[in-house]
């Protein structure tokens, strides 16, 4: 429940406020630079981060569903799926994020997050673990 709140604030926010998020995160100076400087550009950026935003909201509607599943098994593989899916990003920001010029200084403490992330998926297997074998 608790990533399902977070991925639809999250989104939404990414929707409607993309410029107060992306000064918020990035600062004031990045986060001109990531908007684009052209119209043509600042328009597809924006159109590219609402449909982020969008899938964001999609994948906390997923996980709100998920979270009814009475299925252990199927909880767990999720959970499984979802630490893989941190992991990965993780590593995209340490291969590719930390190339950027602009996010340079952003992709450790992003990579924290997502490490975090992956950390609360495995308190979850562990508690479901611990309740399988007691």
């Amino acid at each position: 429940m608790l990533h399902s709140l977070i991925s639809v604030s999250c989104g939404g926010l990414i929707m409607f406020y993309l410029k107060e998020i992306s000064v918020l995160g990035h600062g004031i100076e990045t986060a001109m630079m990531l908007l684009g400087s052209t119209p043509h550009d600042q328009l597809l950026i924006q159109i590219s981060n609402s449909f982020a935003g969008l899938l964001l909201v999609l994948i906390g509607c997923l996980l709100f569903m998920v979270a009814f599943v009475k299925d252990r098994e199927f909880q767990g593989f999720f959970a499984k799926g979802c630490i893989l899916l941190h992991f990965s990003m993780a590593l995209w920001r340490v291969y590719f994020e930390r190339r950027l010029e602009d996010l340079a200084y952003d992709w450790p403490r992003q990579l924290v997050g997502d490490f975090a992330l992956a950390l609360s998926w495995v308190f979850f297997l562990v508690y479901t673990w611990r309740e399988k074998y007691d």
